[in-house]
């Protein structure tokens, strides 16, 4: 598969482009909490970078069919950049009000969807109509994307104490760049999908999800079982802001923790996935992947919440990569686009709430606190989901889950 030109180019360009979004995930609600020192406030921006993903995925659906993969990636970068730079260049000037960041972290949230959807939608084109190859492609770009998850906040911790937040989120306008150049360059794939009659309409990628015995029931816990992950996002800041004493460092290498676990994970599940009943993986996996934040109530140093946040994250990877393959196979070729920018939708759709609830939550309780809820949370909807998948497993027509842990 790395022998694939265009495969390596969609490769390489995520790598870059993702590293970059690593470092201002852990910059832009660090400049906001530094800055404000709200934790409310820095809710309110990740709500705003995730609000357009639930308000839009649906008739992004409709806008990837119709430019193809690959122009929505070219779109979604070429849009991405100058809006980034945006920021610092109000920061560096005195201009730079709380509604301006809303605003422009709203708008830079409306290419989410689309150009996430298009870049998973692609890899068939690139490496073939196979359940297990599409899997195995999915693997490979979550494995470099753990990649960034390592090197972007370790970066992005380095950079702030350097220099600030805002250098970061001009890196980060950067990426976006060489993504752009990169995808137009090397990766030939991405055609128009047509049309066909049950393709048709805004919300046939919904139809399509909630006419599935599985497929239903599983995105319907999905969206409760986002709307509580967001507050392990918002609670890791928390810990490293008043857990480890305001150490940029420390929130860098907390994030990057992440990457390490699910990196590792990666590479198990390239390996899995071309044997393992995948339904059974996926079921397993998702019920031991919040076990380990139970601990991150108790207080300890920063080294061991680390190998705590890797361990949750070791099971990502064989969450994600086995269900977004099968989820492409299962899906007709017509409705690919809708069908998995629906899938985004419905996943991200409380995510602003989530964020929301964190933020506000962290104003009258504390971090041990938060971290309780969120594995109890997590834990509860994991058996049910794991219990909606294997109830399913024996029926002859079900064959895929879709993407419920993203982020």
């Amino acid at each position: 598969m790395l022998k694939n030109r265009s495969f390596v180019g969609l490769l390489l360009a995520e790598l870059v482009s993702l590293t970059g979004s690593s470092m201002t995930f852990v910059a832009l609600p660090w400049f906001v909490l530094v800055t404000t020192g709200s934790t409310a406030r820095m809710g309110w921006v990740l709500a705003a970078e995730l609000l357009p993903v639930g308000l839009f995925g649906l008739p992004a659906g409709t806008v990837v069919a119709r430019l193809g993969a690959k122009r929505t990636m070219l779109v979604s970068d070429a849009a991405r950049g100058p809006l980034m730079a945006v920021i610092p260049i109000l920061w560096w000037t005195h201009h730079l009000s709380f509604a301006a960041l809303l605003a422009i972290a709203f708008a830079v949230g409306i290419f989410a969807a689309p150009y996430f959807s298009s870049s998973r939608l692609i890899i068939p084109e690139v490496v073939g109509e196979d359940e297990r190859l599409v899997a195995q492609g999915n693997a490979i770009l979550g494995g470099g994307n753990m990649i960034t998850q390592i090197a972007g906040p370790v970066l992005a911790g380095v950079l702030i104490a350097a220099t600030s937040p805002a250098t970061v989120l001009v890196v980060d306008g950067a990426t976006y760049v060489f993504s752009f150049l990169t995808i137009a360059a090397v990766v030939r794939a991405g055609r128009r999908v047509d049309e066909t009659p049950e393709s048709k309409g805004v919300l046939a990628g919904l139809r399509f999800l909630f006419r599935d015995s599985l497929l239903g029931p599983v995105m319907a816990v999905a969206v409760v079982l986002n709307f509580t992950a967001q507050g392990l996002i918002i609670g890791v800041q928390g810990l490293a802001y008043f857990r480890y004493d305001q150490s940029a460092h420390v929130a860098g290498f907390l994030f990057g923790a992440f990457g390490i676990g699910a990196l590792l994970g990666s590479i198990v599940a390239q390996q899995v996935a071309q044997k393992a009943d995948l339904l059974k993986l996926v079921a397993v996996s998702i019920v031991a992947m919040p076990l380990p934040l139970w601990l991150l109530g108790i207080s300890m140093p920063w080294a061991a919440a680390m190998v705590v946040i890797a361990a949750f994250a070791f099971f990502t990877p064989l969450v994600n990569a086995p269900m977004i393959g099968i989820l492409t196979m299962r899906t007709p070729a017509s409705l690919r686009p809708k069908v998995m920018t629906a899938v985004m939708t419905l996943s991200s759709v409380a995510g602003p709430l989530g964020f929301l609830a964190a933020g506000e939550s962290l104003r009258f309780i504390s971090v041990t606190t938060l971290f309780l809820f969120v594995a109890a949370g997590m834990t509860a909807l994991a058996l049910l989901f794991a219990a909606v998948v294997l109830r399913n497993r024996a029926a002859p027509d079900v064959v895929a889950v879709p993407d419920v842990a993203h982020g």
